[in-house]
């Protein structure tokens, strides 16, 4: 029963709408690009590394995640960040990927938009080619910065605007409310990019909020503390502005206790748009399918629950309308054959 169970969510078509590329790097690609670029670490192996990936907070986090970008240099090394995730997620049955990049991790160290970018984006195209899988790119600015360096950073990536699928806000929470950049993500709208907001994860109800309210995100990422202010959850599901929820990233931060305690099935209930996404998933060892494995084990999801989730991850996505059809269908025909194959299996010789 557990490998089909298993199995169910291994097939299973599905988008991941919220991955951080530069946390997706496996100690073992980690140490490569350090000894390639000449990087000293404090690790010399990748189970050593491994274990540091223990942490108390989002900023002790946050700390270990700004040293990994330090092995990121050149055009090659984004190129490898990004194939290594998109053959990944590939092999988890993600048809559709919208992935973070923050470009200041990289450009206020001096090195180039260009450099960043032409990697990315080759491996993107790449692996749509070979792979077929959609891949769409989500700009991330850094809140603890300024509204000043945010501006700078959209600039710089503006030569290739027709590849960015959304701006959104990112770093550590505490202190850093939206409202500081609601200049910034107006100017995002008004040069045609979707806004999505980190808010919610370490942060008050308060701040999924002015995500909401203030900044009119399309998408809030995480959002979990919008239990808080019961009438923000229905204000939430009326009008069917998605949350991008992280359990097994939560958990290994200690934003909850246990999985037990997760918010996702009490949003499902209240009818928000959810998705279930991996968020680091190297430094927090879980994909996309290890997090929904986790949460059908803690939280009791049926097949149909997570066949929803599936669904709303496509709903959520920044996809022509067309193609969204096209991929609610292939969940729809997945869950069919799935059900017809139970039946066979049970059905007596």
């Amino acid at each position: 029963m557990e490998n089909s169970a298993n199995a169910f969510i291994a097939g299973l078509p599905k988008a991941e709408l919220h991955m951080h590329l530069e946390g997706s790097i496996e100690p073992e690609l980690m140490l490569a690009l350090a000894r390639r670029n000449g990087i000293a670490l404090p690790w010399q192996e990748a189970e050593a590394l491994r274990a540091a990936y223990r942490f108390d907070n989002l900023q002790s986090f946050l700390d270990l995640y700004y040293a990994g970008c330090q092995v990121l240099q050149h055009d090659q090394d984004f190129y490898d960040m990004t194939r290594a995730y998109l053959r990944r997620a590939h092999a988890d049955s993600v048809l559709r990927a919208e992935v973070f990049l923050a470009p200041q991790n990289f450009t206020l160290r001096g090195i180039a938009a260009s450099t960043v970018m032409s990697g990315v984006l080759r491996a993107i195209d790449e692996a749509e080619q070979e792979l077929g899988i959609s891949t769409g790119l989500m700009i991330i600015v850094q809140r603890h910065r300024t509204e000043e360096t945010a501006f700078a950073a959209l600039d710089a990536v503006m030569p290739w605007a027709d590849r960015i699928a959304a701006v959104g806000l990112g770093g550590a929470e505490i202190g850093n409310p939206p409202a500081r950049f609601a200049n910034f993500f107006r100017a995002c709208r008004e040069r045609g990019f979707h806004v999505v907001i980190h808010a919610g994860e370490e942060g008050p109800a308060a701040y999924v909020r002015e995500a909401f309210e203030l900044i009119g995100a399309d998408r809030i990422d995480h959002g979990n503390a919008c239990v808080d202010d019961p009438d923000l959850v229905r204000q939430l599901a009326v009008s069917g502005v998605p949350l991008t929820l992280c359990p097994v990233s939560n958990l290994r931060l200690k934003v909850i206790a246990a999985l037990e305690q997760h918010p996702l099935r009490t949003l499902m209930q209240a009818g928000v748009v959810v998705t279930v996404n991996s968020d680091d998933p190297s430094y927090f060892g879980a994909y996309v399918n290890e997090n929904l494995v986790a949460c059908r084990d803690a939280l009791g999801l049926s097949d149909a629950e997570l066949a929803e989730l599936a669904r709303n991850s496509f709903r959520a996505a920044f996809v022509p309308a067309e193609d969204r059809q096209r991929y609610l269908a292939r969940v729809d025909a997945y869950v069919a054959g799935a059900v017809r194959n139970g039946a066979d299996r049970n059905r007596p010789a």
